[in-house]
């Protein structure tokens, strides 16, 4: 077996093509954000190749779980560098991003070239409505797994408040969070005894950490050395690395920094261009938070210099995407091994649960901040000392964005349509209205 430190019977050996083909296969159909692919993961992994059983593929999740990242990508790496090492954690989890990194691409270009076409621009106003839905589920789901306890509901409504009234960054929450939850909230731990440490670990850990820190951060020296330190894509480069390591919480969390920032701070794009960045990412293969991406090409393709803006737009692109995954196999290949340490922590584990719980407040905030900007267009705001609140013309209400935004709550609700078809049938529904009513 090549992990260390595991404490569970051997794996099944299995033929490196098998997995390839069933790395292919997860990568061009892994729709339905991380709790969809999870599920496909379990799926393939557990009934129907059994490589693992379900204790060991739920003990691989509970790893992946306490890492900033996409953790179902982290998860198809943290399988595949079990089952084959360092080359089966590279092929899975490269496969897991990269179809649907070329999907992005392709459909952000469309973005950028055919916009003011009806078509098109009907397609985006529909998504708009189904994206709002999604970000709802996702409170509604992620609510469920937060612990029912008086300090969890307060961190809760501390982060929404924080972050609604008083614009706290999303970092800042996420750090107080955790030390709220370490000191308030009472978490069981692992109980099970620990393996001992295989000899020489550490120098391994130490050099893994330096080979995959390096492989993250060239591409951003590169360009600082080529382009200088204050060019979009060096400063694409390290706000995104600074992002990787903080997006406990999934996509939808990570988009609230992302509004902060690349939107209210940076200018990169607009409130109403992050909600359809947000429909591309659901609607292709692989994790929703790629995003991250389409932020990173409309930011090239507006500010393109030296480049044109195509070329600047596909260089953000692949920028963006860079330091948003490779950060997820330094935390694989070097964490893993001392992860089951850290389950043994009950302090940890009640840090964790805190940041689980601010993350529904701020993606609470995240609801109300898309629907605001998706009702009513430009939101100011009203500022009373300290404190500011959203301040909305209810004459420049967009009816009919309303009225999508309601039939995609009856169809996600009412008659549990799916993300993939809920996005297909306001998209559709969107096309008739830019038709029929302009």
């Amino acid at each position: 077996m090549t992990a260390a430190d595991t404490r569970v019977a051997a794996l099944p050996e299995v033929p490196f093509s098998e997995a390839l083909a069933v790395w292919i296969k997860v990568g061009l159909f892994s729709f339905g954000g991380a709790a969809g692919q999870i599920a496909m993961l379990h799926t393939m992994v557990v009934d129907e190749k059994k490589w693992l059983d379900e204790k060991r593929f739920l003990h691989a999740l509970s790893y992946c779980t306490l890492l900033p990242g996409p953790e179902a990508q982290q998860l198809a790496t943290y399988i595949g560098w079990l089952m084959h090492g360092l080359r089966g954690g590279l092929v899975a989890g490269l496969l897991f991003v990269v179809p649907g990194a070329l999907v992005v691409l392709g459909l952000s270009i469309l973005y950028v070239t055919a916009r003011g076409v009806p078509l098109v621009d009907g397609i985006f106003f529909g998504i708009k409505a189904a994206v709002l839905v999604i970000v709802v589920q996702a409170v509604i789901k992620m609510g469920k797994r937060v612990g029912h306890t008086a300090a969890l509901y307060a961190i809760m409504a501390a982060a929404f408040l924080a972050i609604f009234l008083f614009k706290v960054p999303y970092p800042a929450i996420v750090v107080l969070a955790a030390l709220a939850g370490a000191l308030l909230v009472s978490m069981p731990a692992a109980t099970e005894p620990l393996a001992p440490a295989r000899p020489g670990r550490l120098a391994v850990t130490l050099r893994t950490i330096l080979v995959w820190s390096a492989i993250w951060w060239a591409p951003v020296v590169l360009a600082a050395l080529l382009l200088g330190p204050r060019h979009l894509l060096t400063e694409i480069g390290i706000f995104f690395s600074q992002l990787a390591m903080l997006t406990f919480g999934g996509a939808y969390a990570l988009l609230v920094w992302l509004a902060q920032s690349a939107v209210e701070q940076k200018g990169w794009l607009t409130a109403a261009e992050m909600v359809d960045g947000l429909g591309l990412a659901e609607t292709t293969p692989g994790p929703t938070i790629l995003v991250t991406q389409f932020v990173g090409f409309l930011a090239g393709w507006r500010m393109p210099e030296p480049f044109t803006p195509m070329i600047a737009a596909i260089l953000g692109a692949a920028m963006t995407t860079w330091v948003t995954f490779a950060p997820s196999f330094l935390w694989i290949f070097a964490g893993a091994p001392y992860m089951e340490d850290l389950r043994a922590n009950s302090r940890l584990a009640g840090a964790l649960q805190g940041i689980t719980a601010a993350v529904v407040g701020v993606i609470l905030y995240l609801a109300v901040w898309f629907a605001l900007h998706v009702f009513f267009g430009n939101v100011g705001s009203i500022t009373f000392g300290p404190a500011s609140l959203p301040r909305i013309d209810i004459a420049a209400l967009d009816w009919k964005a309303a009225a999508l935004a309601i039939i995609a709550f009856v169809a996600a609700f009412r008659f549990r349509v799916g993300v993939v078809p809920l996005v297909g049938l306001m998209a559709t529904l969107g096309v008739a209205i830019r038709f029929g009513l302009g």
